[in-house]
């Protein structure tokens, strides 16, 4: 079956925290073509404060990328099934920040 261009991606709920602010930003983020499912992962802390919601590819996985959000002291991983390229999606994902 096959996506109409218009299609958008699905954010998947399978967790009932979150870092603050990340899940508007996924939402956006499943608004680009090409993005089909976002699922949000662990959350852990890190040892270095990051101010600002950061959004980072980690490695690429079968169908997409690991992504690392970062904000304050708390770490999440987000798993991302997409069609486009590494650098489509970082683009995808820094126009998403700058908003």
């Amino acid at each position: 079956m096959k996506k109409s261009s218009k299609s958008k991606g699905r954010l998947v709920w399978n967790h009932s925290t979150h870092i603050k602010g990340l899940i508007p930003i996924l939402e956006k983020l499943t608004q680009h073509q090409g993005i089909e499912t976002v699922t949000p992962g662990e959350i852990g802390n890190s040892r270095s404060h990051i101010p600002q919601m950061k959004l980072k590819i980690s490695v690429p996985i079968r169908g997409g990328f690991k992504l690392i959000a970062r904000q304050g002291k708390t770490v999440q991983e987000v798993f991302m099934l997409t069609s486009l390229s590494q650098e489509d999606l970082e683009e995808a994902i820094a126009q998403v920040l700058a908003k």
